[in-house]
């Protein structure tokens, strides 16, 4: 059964090259499962052509970092009835360190203040799922994480960062390169991660997404 792996899509061609090397790294990790790329958005092809192309089913794993609105409502209409749609990737404890470990290759350094940059939404839940995220950053760290956004929530990025003092290090929580990334890397900030992309972390939790899906469907 195919593995269609959807990302929310993006202009940048950097960031729709990491999607592709993310599947890469997931078509090495599970052998013979077919692993086909979808956007949810912006870039083509969307979810419902793909699938639709898929005769002998699929299992879809949203590669998003919080449940907000593509995850809750547009992946599973495109999806349609009878398409096993797996859980988000995050806030999953593996992404947090994958997070962590790009912010220790940017520089940051113990007790360096830490801000997490998130895409933002106007989900309460996806929220509540990046304030998740900063609780396990922090714990990683040892120090308490402020939130900043890109784009829709408060407060964003580039304040957060002006209002904290020392030697502010951002930690990307993003999956790819694109608009949002430009808006972290314009924040301000001495320091600032690359975004999560195609880190083993990732393509691990991908490839353990499906194949906890198959055993349920098995088991049920």
């Amino acid at each position: 059964m195919t593995l269609v792996l959807v990302a929310h899509g993006t202009r940048d061609p950097a960031g729709a090259r990491v999607i592709g090397e993310l599947a890469e790294l997931v078509r090495v990790r599970l052998g013979r499962v077919r692993v086909e790329v979808a956007f949810a958005d912006v870039r083509a092809p969307d979810l419902a052509t793909v699938l639709r192309s898929e005769r002998a089913g699929a299992v879809v794993v949203p590669a998003f970092l919080a449940a907000g609105y593509h995850v809750r409502v547009d992946v599973p209409a495109q999806a349609g009835p009878g398409v096993t749609v797996t859980a988000p990737l995050g806030p999953a404890p593996g992404l947090v360190a994958a997070a962590h470990e790009r912010l220790i290759a940017a520089g940051a350094r113990p007790g360096d203040p830490v801000v997490l940059a998130a895409a933002g939404s106007s989900d309460p839940r996806a929220l509540a799922d990046v304030r998740r995220a900063a609780l396990l950053l922090g714990a990683r760290t040892g120090g308490a994480v402020r939130i900043g956004y890109a784009a829709t929530a408060t407060p964003r990025i580039a304040e957060v960062v002006a209002t904290t003092p020392g030697r502010v290090a951002v930690c990307s929580w993003l999956l790819a390169p694109g608009l949002f990334h430009d808006v972290a890397t314009r924040s301000g900030a001495r320091i600032v991660s690359d975004p999560l992309g195609a880190h083993p972390r990732v393509a691990d939790l991908i490839a353990r997404r499906y194949l906890e899906s198959r055993c349920y469907a098995r088991a049920a």
